[in-house]
C-alpha cells in the first residue's frame, strides 16, 4: 500500500462523518436509516453519502447490507432455520434474505448454510517454476467458470482451504476437462498471455467487482499503483479500500492483482509473496518486450 498522504481538512471531515455511521451500522448489525446515520454524522444525508463514496468507495446503504450478509452468512452455520437466520441478521423477511443474501453468497442461503450440497466444483493443480520457486497452482471452477486460482507449494492444503469453504459441495479432481484452464494459468506464470479462455463465476461486493475489473484492464508488462487505481476508477481517496479488494482477489493471475505497486514503485502486499510477485512482474515485462508476445 502506499505511504499515507496528509489528508486535507475536508477530508478528514469526510472519514469522522464515515466513522461515525460505520459505528452506528455496526452495532446495528446492518443497514441504519440514512436520515438517521446523518443526523449522527451531523451533516446532510448527501454529504453523508458523497462521505462514503470518496473515502470507501461505496454507499451507506451498500456497507450496510454488506454487513448484514455477513452476519447472516455466520448465523446460517449456526442455526438450523434459514427463517430464524434471516430474521436475527435483520432481514424484514425471508423474501428479502433470498433475493440480497442469495446475490452476495453466489447460491442460494440454504445451500450455502448447508455447505454447499449438491454443488459439483472441479478442480485441478498443474506444477510450474515461478523464477527461483517450484510451485503448483490450483484452479477451482463450477458450471460457469473459475471461482478461485491459488498458488502454493502444497497441493493438498489449497485443495483443503476450498473444501473449507464449502465443506458439503462435491469438489471432484477433473484434470481433463480443466486442461485448457491449467494450460492457460501456466502461461500467465510465465508472463505470457493466455491462449485459453478463461471465464470467471467469483462473488464479491460491488466496489470489490469494480476494482478486479480495473485490474483487468493493466497491460501485460505496466503496472499501477493503488492510487492510480482508485483515480480510474473515479474514487481517488478510496486507497485503502482499493487495497482491501486486492487482498481479496480470488482468482489470482487471472484477475492481476501483482500489477498494482506502492507509489514509487516498490512492491508490497501479494498473498502468494512478495518474490513471486516481482518474479511475476519480471516476466511479464520480458515477455511483452518480445516480439512475438506483444499481444495481451
Amino acid at each position: 500500500m502506499p505511504p499515507a498522504t496528509p489528508l486535507s481538512p475536508a477530508s478528514d471531515s469526510a472519514r469522522e462523518r464515515v466513522l461515525v455511521a460505520v459505528r452506528a451500522m455496526d452495532e446495528a448489525g446492518g443497514p441504519v436509516p440514512s436520515s438517521e446515520l446523518a443526523a449522527l454524522a451531523q451533516c446532510s444525508e448527501r454529504q453523508l453519502s458523497r462521505s462514503f463514496r470518496d473515502v470507501l468507495g461505496i454507499s451507506p446503504r451498500e456497507y450496510g447490507e454488506a454487513l448484514r450478509t455477513g452476519r447472516a452468512r455466520d448465523l446460517l452455520r449456526a442455526l438450523d432455520s434459514v427463517t430464524s437466520a434471516a430474521f436475527e441478521a435483520g432481514y424484514g423477511s425471508s423474501r428479502g434474505f433470498y433475493e440480497e443474501a442469495g446475490q452476495r453468497l453466489g447460491m442460494k442461503p440454504r445451500t450455502y448454510a448447508s455447505g454447499a450440497p449438491g454443488i459439483t466444483l472441479t478442480w485441478s493443480a498443474a506444477p510450474v517454476r515461478i523464477g527461483d520457486h517450484d510451485r503448483w497452482l490450483l484452479a477451482v471452477a463450477s458450471l460457469d467458470g473459475l471461482c478461485a486460482v491459488r498458488i502454493g507449494s502444497d497441493v493438498e492444503a489449497l485443495v483443503a482451504e476450498v473444501a473449507r469453504e464449502f465443506p458439503a459441495a462435491a469438489l471432484e479432481r477433473s484434470d481433463d476437462s480443466l486442461a485448457d484452464v491449467m494450460a492457460g494459468l501456466v502461461q500467465l506464470a510465465r508472463g505470457e498471455q493466455s491462449s485459453a479462455s478463461l471465464p470467471l463465476d467469483v462473488q464479491g461486493t460491488a466496489f470489490q467487482a469494480r476494482v478486479w475489473h480495473a485490474l483487468v484492464q493493466i497491460p501485460r508488462g505496466e503496472t499501477r499503483s493503488y492510487s492510480q487505481v482508485a483515480e480510474s476508477m473515479g474514487r481517488p481517496t478510496a486507497v485503502r479500500a482499493v487495497a482491501r479488494a486486492c487482498a481479496t482477489n480470488p482468482v489470482a493471475l487471472v484477475v492481476p492483482c501483482h500489477r498494482v505497486v506502492r507509489s514509487d514503485g516498490s512492491l508490497s502486499g501479494y498473498r502468494w509473496g512478495l518474490e513471486i510477485k516481482g518474479t511475476l512482474l519480471a516476466a511479464e515485462g520480458r515477455a511483452a518486450t518480445t516480439p512475438e508476445t506483444m499481444v495481451g
